[in-house]
C-alpha cells in the first residue's frame, strides 16, 4: 500500500485532510517558536545587566533579583518554611533605593523592622541581604556570621581598597578608603568605582574582623549602606561612639575635614548610593511584552485552531454546494421531456465522436512523423 509521509508521521493513502492539518499545525508551531524566541532574546537583551540572584526556597527555586541601579520597592515577602532556610518566616524586600543610606552606626539604614535598636538579630532584610558581621556577637550579629557565607546573597564578606589615579582629584596618595560587603556586590560596584571615580581596579579579599592584623575595624566605618550590609571605611577615621550598641544613636565622632570635603570620598559615596545592588520588585511585563506573548500564544494555539475551523467551514460549504448541484441535476433529469433527453443524448454522442476523431487524427500524424 502506498503511504504518504508528512513530518515524520505515516498517514494512509487518501487521508489528505489529515496531512493538510498536520502541515498547518506545523506552520503554526513554527510561528509560535519564532515569536517566543524573539521574546526571550529581547528580554535577555533588556535585562542583561549586573544582578545578584537571591534564592530562598528549594521547593520551586523561587528567587528574586538584587539589581544594580534598580529602584527597589514593591511589596515585601516572607521567606517560606518549606526548605529549612535559617531565616524562614522573615520578611525581605520592599525597600527603595532612596532609603539605602544609613549612618556611621552599625544597625542603621533599616526602612522597617528595626524595633530593637540594641540588636540586629531577628531583623528583616529590606534590601534582600543580611547585615555585616563584626565578631564577638556585637549587637547580635553572630547569626549572620561566616557559617552562613555559603548562602549569603552575593557570597562571602570581602573588602577592597579604593585608591584613585594620581592627581585626578588633587588628593594625597595616602587617601585610601575601603569598601566592605558581599563579594558579588563589590565586584559589580568596582566597575562603577573605576568608571566614575577613577579607582585603581583591585580584586577583593576575604574580610574577617577577628584577625588581629585586619585593616578595617568597626571604628573606621564612615558610612553604612543597605541596612548595614555594606560599608565604606577609612583607616584614618576613628569613631569612639561606634560600640555604643544602639542603631538609633546619632552621636559619632565628626569626620576630619580631609575626609568630609574630599571629592574622592564624595564620588565613592555617590557611586555606592546609585549602583549598589538592591532587591527589586518582581518583574512585570510591559505592554510590548504582553503583546509579544499574546502573539506567541496566537501562533501556538489560535492560528492552528483558526485554520482548522476555516478548513472545516470551507469543506462544509463545498459539500453542501455539491449536494445542491446533484439534487438539482436529478430533479431536472426527472422532469425533463423525452424529446429534450433525446436531443441531449445526440449532443453527447456527437461530442464523443468528435473526440474520437481528433484522437485518430493525432495517431496518424504521430505515425507519419
Amino acid at each position: 500500500m502506498n503511504d504518504g509521509r508528512v513530518l515524520g508521521f505515516t498517514t494512509p493513502k487518501g487521508h489528505s485532510l489529515m496531512v493538510l492539518l498536520q502541515k498547518l499545525h506545523f506552520v503554526g508551531m513554527l510561528i509560535a517558536q519564532f515569536l517566543i524566541s524573539t521574546t526571550v532574546v529581547s528580554a535577555a537583551y533588556a535585562f542583561n545587566k549586573p544582578q545578584v540572584r537571591v534564592t530562598t526556597t528549594f521547593a520551586d527555586f523561587d528567587a528574586r533579583i538584587m539589581d544594580q541601579w534598580g529602584p527597589g520597592g514593591g511589596k515585601f515577602v516572607k521567606i517560606s518554611n518549606d526548605s529549612h532556610h535559617p531565616f524562614q518566616e522573615r520578611t525581605f524586600g520592599g525597600a527603595k533605593r532612596t532609603e539605602i543610606q544609613g549612618s556611621r552606626i552599625f544597625g542603621s539604614g533599616y526602612p522597617y523592622g528595626a524595633n530593637d535598636s540594641s540588636t540586629v538579630a531577628g531583623r528583616p532584610f529590606p534590601f534582600g541581604t543580611w547585615p555585616l558581621w563584626w565578631g564577638q556577637n556585637f549587637m547580635g550579629s553572630n547569626e549572620y556570621g561566616p557559617h552562613l557565607d555559603a548562602i549569603r546573597p552575593g557570597g562571602m564578606l570581602v573588602s577592597v581598597p579604593l585608591r584613585t589615579i594620581a592627581d585626578h582629584f588633587n588628593i594625597t596618595d595616602t587617601e585610601v578608603y575601603y569598601a566592605i560587603g558581599d563579594k558579588e556586590s563589590l565586584l559589580l560596584l568596582m566597575i562603577s568605582y573605576v568608571t566614575w571615580c577613577h579607582v585603581v581596579p583591585t580584586w577583593p579579599s576575604r574580610f574577617d574582623p577577628r584577625l588581629p592584623n585586619s585593616t578595617i575595624r568597626l571604628e573606621n566605618i564612615i558610612q553604612y549602606f543597605r541596612a548595614s550590609s555594606f560599608a565604606v571605611a577609612s583607616p584614618e577615621y576613628n569613631n569612639i561612639f561606634a560600640r555604643l550598641s544602639s542603631s538609633n544613636s546619632t552621636e559619632s565622632t565628626p569626620l576630619p575635614d580631609f575626609i568630609e570635603y574630599s571629592p574622592f570620598r564624595q564620588c565613592i559615596n555617590n557611586a555606592t548610593f546609585h549602583a549598589l545592588p538592591i532587591l527589586n520588585k518582581p518583574p512585570s511585563l510591559t505592554p510590548l511584552g504582553k503583546f509579544i506573548v499574546a502573539l506567541a500564544f496566537a501562533g501556538e494555539v489560535l492560528i492552528p485552531a483558526f485554520v482548522v475551523v476555516a478548513i472545516g467551514i470551507v469543506l462544509g460549504i463545498g459539500t453542501l454546494f455539491g449536494t445542491v448541484v446533484l439534487s438539482m441535476r436529478y430533479i431536472l433529469c426527472s422532469w425533463m421531456p423525452a424529446s429534450v433527453k433525446k436531443l441531449l443524448q445526440r449532443r453527447r454522442e456527437r461530442r464523443g465522436n468528435r473526440h474520437a476523431t481528433a484522437q485518430a487524427i493525432a495517431r496518424v500524424r504521430m505515425q507519419e512523423l
